[in-house]
Order: structure tokens, then C-alpha cells, then sequence
């Protein structure tokens, strides 16, 4: 029992590194406690409920040690964290478990592999959706490495990181297996497992050394006013925000196109009278006076109104003849009267989205207001693009929307060139989690070969060109602006047009592997009676 749990938390420790700033090489093995742990372990239903708890030991832990800032703006939200990541990723295992014991390998294997990335899929497009610890989302910190992932996204690191598990321990326990006479085999099996490791590395490497960027030239001005969320935010003056963001968007250069400011910069504006807003006038001034050929991205609340009459969508709110919807927003504004607007619609279960709602409401006073409002925000269908004076059409993914890459990658579809994201990572306070945040940006930017314009109100902005490289970003909590250039791109990566399909075909070949399971097991016992 005392080796199965240092087993265990080995596990726990080689899953936990990609997200702790280090790399996620580890990844690679990170299972393969866990495997060994499972090969020793009967079929006897004590012994699955071992596995089950050393399961539910390294996977929990692999959530709380990296995902424990979540308790800064959610505490239920930490511990559910936990409990979800035991239960999609722990259930994944133990279907393995108990398949391994009772049909051939290569099924167990199979099932392990779809049903992980299965569970990842549900986590991504469910009803409660935070794909943070997807495993591919473990490369972060190796952006040279998964050059790929245009063609793959994250589902493709999973894929290759479960492979990877399994032929690794498949390489060890044979290899103990094996008799002296038969090295040829082992020798075999160690360049199989060898390629599978290295080739992905080696030909990523190659990737991103021969990319050439393409597209014109784009000057940007990221502005980060390091207002405190919790002290500052909703308690200075909307007129006094404005000051500050205005005062670092001076500092642009004079042949600046786009100035990108975060999230929920704007105070609530009626999206029918935008016209009137005094906050937007003394934006489209500034650029007036300053910049007449730069466009401003700046987040806000926005409300619709619906008149009698109008098709009033689900999250609407109020009775009667006055209902609304209030939107997380990215605005574009220029020196015309027009103001371009997307709607957030990846929103942060609990803070912005209410899914069960009955069940959720009883925690409600555990939930930090993140958008400022509560309860269900208004979504859009259409993943908006923003045209600007000078020509390029620019997309805006809005905080959470930066960590969905089958969504982002709809921006690109709809004809954005370049994209930026807006955000205000301050709700985790100087933890880890907005340094991950920014980083799941470099992945969005692999995908889809979109430069990406990053301001955060704060955490760190950056610029981040078609590889992933971080061109400059700045330090976290601090007030900051800096300018760069990055290409604009045409280019539709095979990912941005297939989007998520290894998740898809996940789902279908775990279907059928049950269905080839249920058979198996009938036909054994017919054959046994």
C-alpha cells in the first residue's frame, strides 16, 4: 500500500509540472504510476476500490496543487474543480481499470484513450465547462514543441500524451518479461516508443524554425491600467478609469492602428443609444485629436433593450414589456459614428452563466461578481469581426473565450487577420493562474496563425506573434503600456477549418469500443456455459 501511494504521488507530481512553469515533457510518463499501480491490483471489486482511491489521490491532487487559485474568486468553484477533475478523468481510469481485467489489452488501451479525451470534450462543450487541465494544455511552457497543433489543437496533445503513457509502460513491464535471448524484440520496442516520443518534438522544432510569418504589418498599443478589481474597480469614477487608460494610450506611437484596452473597461452602455455615451465620445475625441486613422477594442456591459414585439432570447431579464439582455462586450471604436460590437458568449460558469440553476443558486453567496453583474449574461451566435480605417479585420475573444481553441479559431473563419484579447485576470490575485491564462493564448495563437494583441486590466498583456512566441509582455500588477508590430494573416490553418474532430472522433470509437466490449463479454460467457 505504501509504494502504490508514492506511486501515486509521483503521478501527481509529473502531471502538476506543465502547469507550474516548468515543462510538461513530464506529461509524457505522468500515467504511468498509475498503470503499474492498476496491473498489480485484481479484478476483485476491493481492490477496484483501491484503485479508485489511489485514481482519486493523484488526479485530485494534480487539480488542487494546480488550479487552488480558483478559491481567490470562487471557493466552491476550487472544490468543485477537484471534485469534476476526479470524476471525468479518475472515471476514465477506472473504466480502464476495469476493462484491462477482463478483455484483451488493446481494447483496455483504446478505452482509456477515447474516453479520456471523451471526458475532455464534455468538460469543454458542457453545461459546466472549464477545460483548464486539458492535458494538451500542459505544453504551455513548450510552445516549440507542439508546432503541430495547427493541424491538431490541444485534443492532438492529449492524444499524443496518452500514447506516449502507454507505450512507455508497455516498454518497461515487457521489457522485464522478456527473457535474455530476446533483445531483438526489446530493442524494438524501445525505437517504437523512442519515435513516437521524439518525431512530434523533432518535427515541431522544424516547424517553427522554417515559419515564416506572413501578412502586413500592424502597429498596436496595448494598454494595462492595473486597476484593482476588488478595491478599485467598481469604486473610483468612471471618469477617472477613463484618465488612466487614455493618459498610457498617449504613449501609442503616431502610426498606431489599433489600441487594445481590457476587459469591462467601460461602465454599462445601451447598445441603442451608443451614440449618446459620454464614455465612448471622449474615446472617439482622443482618437480624433490623436490618432484619426487608429481604431480603439475596449471591453464594457452593454445592455440590449427589447421592444414589444421582439424575439426576447433565454437569458433575458426583467418582466413584461421590459426586458433586456446584459452583455460582456468588446467595442470598437473609431473617429466615424459607428461602434462595432461582439458579445461575450464563453462565460464563466457561476459568475456570468448560471447552468442548474437551482442547484447553483443555494451557493450563490460563494460566487465573486467577475463581469460586474451576476447571474446568466447574455450570449451571441456569431463569433463578430471588427473592419478598421486601416483595412484589417480584427477579432476579439474576451477573457474566457481565450482558452476555447475550437471557438477562437471562428474568428479566423469569419475573417479576422489579426486577434487580440481582452481580460481582467486580477480576480486570481498574484497566483499562478493568470500566468497560465496568458499562456493558453500562445496556443490560440499555434492554431489558428493569428497574431494576438493581449491586454489585460491586469496580470500580463503581451504580444504574441503567429508561433506562440511572446514578442514583449508586461510584469504582472503593474500599470503599464507598450507598442510593437505583428502580421496580419489570411492564412486558414487545417485546424481552423476542422476544429475539434479528434474530440468527435473520440467519442464515436469509445461508443463502438463498448458496444465490441458488451459483444466480447457475451460471447465469453456463451462460450464458457
Amino acid at each position: 500500500m505504501r509504494n502504490n501511494i508514492i506511486l501515486s504521488l509521483l503521478g501527481t507530481m509529473l502531471l502538476s509540472l506543465g502547469w507550474l512553469e516548468v515543462s510538461g515533457i513530464t506529461l509524457l510518463c505522468a500515467l504511468v504510476p498509475l498503470l503499474f499501480i492498476s496491473q498489480k491490483l485484481s479484478d476483485s471489486k476491493k481492490d477496484w476500490w483501491k484503485m479508485f482511491g489511489y485514481a482519486s489521490l493523484s488526479l485530485g491532487l494534480w487539480s488542487g496543487i494546480t488550479t487552488w487559485w480558483i478559491w481567490y474568486a470562487a471557493e466552491i468553484g476550487a472544490i468543485l474543480s477537484v471534485i469534476i477533475t476526479v470524476l471525468l478523468f479518475g472515471g476514465s481510469f477506472m473504466l480502464y481499470h476495469y476493462v484491462s481485467k477482463r478483455a484483451p489489452k488493446s481494447l483496455a488501451y483504446t478505452i482509456l484513450v477515447t474516453c479520456w479525451i471523451s471526458m475532455e470534450m464534455l468538460y469543454t462543450y458542457g453545461d459546466v465547462s472549464f477545460p483548464w487541465l486539458m492535458l494538451g494544455n500542459g505544453f504551455a511552457n513548450d510552445i516549440k514543441l507542439v508546432q503541430w497543433y495547427e493541424y491538431t489543437g490541444i485534443f492532438g496533445g492529449t492524444l499524443w500524451v496518452l500514447l506516449c503513457n502507454i507505450l512507455i509502460f508497455e516498454t518497461i513491464i515487457k521489457r522485464v518479461e522478456y527473457s535474455s535471448n530476446t533483445h531483438r524484440a526489446v530493442l524494438s520496442r524501445y525505437i517504437v516508443t523512442a519515435l513516437f516520443i521524439f518525431v512530434p518534438m523533432i518535427a515541431s522544432v522544424v516547424m517553427f524554425y522554417n515559419y515564416e510569418e506572413i501578412g502586413e504589418d500592424i502597429t498596436v498599443q496595448v494598454i494595462q491600467p492595473n486597476i484593482d478589481p476588488f478595491t478599485e474597480k467598481f469604486k473610483i469614477g468612471q471618469i477617472e478609469q477613463n484618465s488612466v487608460m487614455l493618459s498610457l494610450a498617449k504613449e501609442s506611437p503616431k502610426d498606431v492602428d489599433f489600441i487594445v484596452m481590457p476587459e469591462t473597461a467601460i461602465g454599462l452602455v445601451e447598445e441603442g443609444q451608443m451614440d449618446l455615451n459620454r464614455n465612448i465620445s471622449q474615446y472617439r475625441d482622443f482618437l480624433v485629436e490623436n490618432y484619426p486613422q487608429a481604431e480603439i477594442i475596449v471591453g464594457a456591459l452593454s445592455r440590449r433593450v427589447y421592444n414589444r414585439g421582439d424575439k426576447v432570447s433565454e437569458t433575458a431579464r426583467g418582466s413584461g414589456d421590459n426586458m433586456y439582455d446584459v452583455y460582456n462586450s468588446a467595442l470598437a471604436i473609431d473617429t466615424s459614428d459607428v461602434v462595432q460590437i461582439h458579445h461575450k458568449s464563453k462565460l464563466v460558469v457561476g459568475a456570468e452563466s448560471m447552468p442548474y440553476k437551482t442547484l447553483v443558486n443555494l451557493f450563490k453567496f460563494l460566487i465573486v461578481d467577475l463581469g460586474g453583474t451576476t447571474g446568466q449574461l447574455g450570449v451571441d451566435s456569431v463569433r463578430r469581426v471588427f473592419s478598421s480605417p486601416v483595412g484589417v479585420k480584427l477579432g476579439t475573444a474576451i477573457c474566457y473565450e481565450s482558452i476555447y481553441g475550437s471557438y477562437f479559431s471562428e474568428f479566423a473563419r469569419n475573417g479576422a487577420q489579426v486577434m487580440s484579447v481582452i481580460t481582467n485576470d486580477g480576480w486570481w490575485s498574484d497566483a499562478i493562474g493568470y500566468k497560465h491564462h496568458m499562456n493558453y493564448s500562445r496556443f490560440r495563437a499555434v492554431e489558428s496563425r493569428r497574431s494576438i494583441v493581449r491586454s489585460a486590466n491586469t496580470g500580463i498583456s503581451a504580444i504574441i506573434n503567429q508561433r506562440g512566441e511572446v514578442i514583449s509582455k508586461t510584469e504582472g500588477w503593474v500599470k503599464d503600456s507598450m507598442s510593437g508590430t505583428v502580421k496580419s494573416c489570411d492564412k486558414i490553418t487545417f485546424y481552423t477549418q476542422a476544429g475539434d474532430y479528434l474530440g468527435r472522433l473520440s467519442i464515436y470509437t469509445l461508443l463502438l469500443s463498448l458496444l465490441y466490449y458488451t459483444s466480447y463479454r457475451v460471447r465469453r460467457k456463451s462460450h464458457l456455459i
